[in-house]
């Protein structure tokens, strides 16, 4: 049987600049920029950047009502959430359902990269938001705009 999670897709960071978050992340620390896109449905901007099998993803809102500025709000810049990856997220959502985890969409919502994510509400998650994400058959991690 393989396991349900194969993989961390990313780790979220909520900044309050993409530019000034990638002179730390890209220009100091010398992560690649593996690309840049709007997510306009979320009212963000996101960069990613890879680390070994997995990829740092920074979120920059770009509305003062979207959740991302919501959460630096409330809790400042720092780790907003933590993606897996699934092979079949509505199978996913559908177990984790059952299992009794408290969802924040019932349904997928497109992502960033052309992938379909949904969240699982942190009350039934000991505090750490989690993010289920499917790579669509034709997104490759090469398909974030640059």
């Amino acid at each position: 049987m393989s396991h349900p999670f194969p993989r961390i897709a990313h780790i979220g960071i909520a900044v309050n600049s993409l530019d000034a978050a990638l002179t730390l992340y890209h220009d100091t620390l010398r992560l690649s920029l593996h690309g840049r896109e709007e997510v306009s449905s979320e009212r963000v901007k996101v960069a990613f950047l890879p680390v070994g099998d997995t990829e740092i993803e920074l979120l920059e809102a770009t509305s003062p009502d979207s959740p991302i500025a919501r959460f630096i709000q409330k809790h400042g810049e720092g780790i907003h959430h933590l993606a897996f990856e699934v092979d079949d997220l509505d199978a996913a959502l559908d177990a984790v359902r059952q299992r009794g985890f408290r969802l924040i969409d019932d349904q997928p919502r497109p992502g960033a990269g052309g992938t379909r994510v949904a969240f699982l509400h942190p009350k039934s998650t000991n505090g750490v938001l989690i993010e289920l994400c499917e790579r669509q058959p034709a997104t490759t991690q090469e398909s974030h705009d640059v």
